[in-house]
């Protein structure tokens, strides 16, 4: 138990800059309490004590702002930055590593009693504002940027930004000192598809001059 702590406690000093000690993070740090209370809520869930987990959670809820339903499975080094308006569904599950910012939303799409809620591969990282609706997977290593609104399978490595989330960047795995969402390592869809335009037209471009030479070589092979 004390172990885990730790680990909660040391996820928060590799991924806030803003944090400068432990009595800080123990005391002012939301999302590390809504990790401490689902933790409980989550132990009377899967001992079947389901009205002690939800009224564990409402709690959570109340004192933090931050929604996580105790049937939710959750990894080690979760890290929520922020927190307030964070929502994570009863059939969420979470990998290890994983980082959301404040206003995420893990939702499920159905009122059927099935697997209705995303599951986030470890090392992703979700941007503040997005929305993952579906019981799909999102790979491990992927960002999603800022209120994209995603509701399809997410490939390993990829960065999605947009409603809906497109994938804008796909790439080989690569080892980061710390997740992270800067702007300018989003990349912009609407600079891309302009891109594309561009190479587009260059390339009919140079189509219509290779034509318009052979048209005149043919019109002075015919004038003899």
């Amino acid at each position: 138990m004390f172990k885990n702590l730790r680990e909660d406690i040391n996820s928060v000093f590799e991924r806030d800059p803003a944090a400068r000690n432990i009595a800080e993070i123990i005391f002012c740090y939301p999302g590390l309490h809504a990790l401490w209370i689902y933790r409980i809520a989550h132990w009377f869930w899967v001992n079947e004590l389901f009205f002690l987990g939800r009224f564990t959670s409402h709690i959570g809820r109340f004192l933090t702002g931050i929604e996580i339903h105790p049937g939710a499975k959750i990894g080690r080094k979760f890290f929520i930055d922020h927190g307030m308006g964070v929502v994570i569904g009863e059939t969420a599950e979470i990998g290890d590593n994983v980082t959301l910012y404040h206003g995420v939303t893990l939702g499920g799409v159905t009122w059927d009693k099935v697997k209705r809620h995303p599951t986030l591969g470890d090392n992703v990282v979700i941007g503040s504002g997005a929305k993952v609706l579906g019981p799909f997977t999102v790979g491990k290593g992927a960002k999603i940027g800022s209120n994209s609104v995603v509701v399809k399978e997410v490939p390993d490595n990829a960065t999605v930004v947009g409603i809906p989330g497109r994938v804008v960047m796909a790439q080989e795995k690569k080892e980061e000192a710390r997740p992270d969402l800067q702007h300018g390592q989003l990349p912009d869809p609407e600079a891309t598809a302009i891109s594309c335009l561009f190479d587009q037209i260059r390339e009919l471009e140079r189509k219509y001059t290779v034509l318009a030479e052979e048209h005149e070589a043919l019109k002075k092979k015919i004038n003899g």
